[in-house]
């Protein structure tokens, strides 16, 4: 039974309210009703794990009949598919003790309503007179659950694999379409277009590089910077400096990680000031030239540094103030990344600073 009794066999009367006081049979049957009424299969067992009471979705959800579950042992009704010694363990801690379970998962073939996945939940339940005790056994049907679970796993599967084919056509195109500049630019008569086509042609393979380093990781998962950092710059100094050019480039970098949309960002930041550092910062050459890419980190902020010790641009005219194209991409990732730029120019070489968030010290100089 479900409830405490606290009145005789026979009713009375309370003087007060002129209402009836509930019969032990009557209050049988409220326990009864009310076990009917809950929505998922509950069962009440006893102290011995046998079934004293079974709701009328119990039966309708594993297609019972009344004389095959009530005084039956849970382990022996429905041809034992309850008989799980873990599970039974757990119902016999629960009975004697204090303990609680909840979410058991219960997955298997039933003979009469076929693959089910149940979650189990157990508690016990004390009268005051405190002779006897039952456990509440109640089930819940995640089996259609599971079954969409599967099937966005599935599908998750294989927007990868589309997500993967797509970044090689990708990666494929970028690289005929550079091949492409690059023949154009040594056909072409006008010094101006040739210089603008292998302009065109080293920021198709900056994109190329940084979209190779970021392939394997997928979006929006975390990428080590200071791994991606290197990675990327021995690709640009295999690609742009080469054993023509006496420059070593460098990284370092403390231990952090972003979000691979974000490292898209820097590595395109990193490629560009890079590109442009091999560009102007050594007109003339220079046994010790360097470039050096620095990624520091304060808490939930970071700082990333390109410098030369080139010749530096002491000397702006008003049109390189106001920043070409090179600049202008900078400014434009360094605002999705919500950071700002500042560029210091000397004698001794060039520094362009992107500052993300507090990282800053002092206000930032636009570029």
């Amino acid at each position: 039974m479900l409830t405490s009794i606290n009145s005789k066999d026979a009713p009375f009367v309370d003087m007060a309210s002129d209402a009836p006081f509930i019969t032990i049979e009557n209050g049988i049957t409220l326990a009864h009703a009310i076990v009917d009424t809950v929505r998922d299969p509950l069962l009440v067992l006893d102290h011995n794990l046998r079934v004293v009471a079974a709701s009328r979705s119990f039966y309708q959800t594993f297609q019972l009949v009344r004389q095959d579950v009530r005084g039956q042992l849970l382990y022996e009704i429905d041809d034992g598919q309850w008989n799980i010694p873990e599970f039974l363990g757990l119902l016999e801690k629960t009975a004697e003790d204090d303990a609680t379970f909840e979410e058991y998962e219960v997955d298997r073939e039933f003979p009469r309503v076929g693959h089910r996945i149940m979650l189990l939940n157990a508690r016990k339940v004390y009268y005051e007179e405190g002779a006897h005790t039952t456990t509440l056994l109640a089930f819940e049907d995640v089996t259609s659950r599971r079954a969409v679970e599967l099937q966005v796993q599935e599908l998750l599967r294989e927007k990868d694999i589309l997500l993967a084919e797509l970044q090689h056509r990708v990666a494929n195109s970028l690289q005929i379409i550079a091949s492409i500049l690059l023949m154009k630019a040594r056909t072409v008569q006008s010094e101006e277009t040739r210089l603008q086509l292998e302009d065109a042609h080293k920021r198709v393979l900056s994109v190329a590089a940084v979209q190779q380093h970021l392939h394997a990781a997928g979006r929006g998962v975390s990428i080590e910077v200071a791994d991606y950092l290197t990675k990327l710059c021995d690709t640009l100094a295999q690609s742009m400096i080469g054993d023509s050019r006496p420059i070593s480039l460098k990284v370092e970098a403390d231990p952090g990680t972003v979000i691979s949309h974000q490292a898209v960002s820097i590595g395109l930041i990193v490629t560009e000031l890079v590109m442009n550092s091999l560009k102007h910062a050594f007109p003339n050459e220079k046994k010790d030239a360097a470039i050096l890419v620095s990624y520091k980190v304060s808490d939930a902020d970071w700082k990333l540094t390109i410098s030369d010790n080139g010749g530096g641009k002491p000397d702006l005219s008003a049109n390189d103030k106001k920043g070409g194209l090179g600049t202008s991409l900078v400014q434009a990732l360094a605002k999705q990344l919500s950071a700002g730029v500042e560029t210091v120019s000397e004698s001794h070489g060039t520094a362009v600073t992107i500052t993300h968030a507090t990282f800053k010290a002092q206000p930032l100089k636009a570029a």
